[in-house]
């Protein structure tokens, strides 16, 4: 099941993916999968931490896309399928060793928290809103009276979310590109650096600002740690995981990715947060949207170069 999910009929065929339209299903849905798991997990952690009043973008306005989000990403997954009336096979059973049974369960699990996050924060974004049943102002009401229990859930949910979206693709053994245990904490570095930069877009004060220009420089600095790392071992390794990597360096991917991935969607952000840290009046708008950018283009970077590294037989 968890080949047939990556390797669908059209993710297995030899066209350029750069030219094939059908190939953006699996990475889009590890991008909003790492996405959301990054948005939720601010929310999580800085609810726990008691800070409302402070983060309250982050808290209650960011979460609110989260659903849909994940709603996207699984429809994505599900087309991807060949076999598309047999997606519940997956939840008849948990395997440990499976990384695929843990994702389904996972997104069973934060896919429902998210709905009731953003549901107990509608009337502090919208003060106006009205729920059209009564009983669902008492379902709201025990919700909100164990909220650090939700946080709580959802931030362990969400870290093996993002978690999941690299290990998703370490585990598939066929590709030499993919099987290396640096995707599962690259892409929830990722995720979280994609999650700072959504909470940058939707802040309104300062502080908030602030603070997630600050976290997400220092995500950018784990994830250029992470990458360098990912290339070093695939060097030190086998003649076909040399060759995987050859495809970024010297190879038909590598302008595309240290152009497009690291310096616009990485350096060059992390450069102009130092620099509005250092009271340069440049807008974080313009970062944020560069991290989402890159963040977008990592997938499926690595998820097309994956394809085309192969074990020779």
């Amino acid at each position: 099941m968890r080949e047939e999910i990556i390797t669908s009929g059209r993710m297995n065929d030899k066209i350029d993916p750069f030219l094939n339209i059908w190939h953006w299903e699996i990475p889009l849905y590890l991008f909003l999968g790492g996405l959301a798991a990054g948005i939720l997990f601010f929310a999580a952690f800085y609810s726990i931490r008691g800070k409302e009043k402070e983060f309250p973008s982050a808290i209650e306005k960011a979460p609110l896309i989260v659903p849909a989000l994940l709603i996207i990403g699984l429809i994505s997954l599900f087309l991807d399928l060949n076999h598309k009336l047999y997606f519940w096979r997956l939840y008849t059973t948990i395997r440990l060793e499976s990384p695929m049974s843990w994702g389904a369960w996972v997104l069973m699990i934060i896919t429902p928290l998210s709905f009731i996050w953003a549901a107990i924060h509608l009337k502090k974004v919208y003060p106006n809103f009205k729920w059209p049943f009564p009983w669902l102002d008492i379902v709201e009401e025990f919700f909100i009276k164990y909220k650090k229990v939700l946080a709580w859930s959802m931030l362990v949910s969400a870290l093996i979310l993002g978690m999941y979206t690299g290990i998703l693709l370490s585990a598939f053994n066929a590709r030499p590109l993919w099987n290396t245990s640096i995707l599962g904490p690259l892409f929830l570095v990722s995720g979280l650096s994609t999650g700072a930069a959504t909470n940058i877009l939707f802040a309104k004060t300062h502080l908030e600002k602030k603070t997630f220009s600050t976290i997400d420089l220092a995500l950018i600095g784990i994830e250029l740690f992470l990458i360098v790392h990912l290339f070093m071992g695939l060097l030190a390794s086998t003649q076909v995981q040399i060759e995987a990597a050859n495809l970024f360096l010297g190879g038909p991917y590598t302008a595309v990715f240290w152009v497009l991935v690291v310096l616009i969607g990485m350096i060059i952000p992390a450069v102009i947060e130092i620099l509005e840290l250092w009271k340069f009046k440049i807008p974080l708008l313009i970062p944020a949207i560069m991290v989402l950018f890159g963040g977008v283009l990592l997938r499926f970077i690595i998820t097309f170069a994956g394809q085309t590294s192969r074990w020779l037989y």
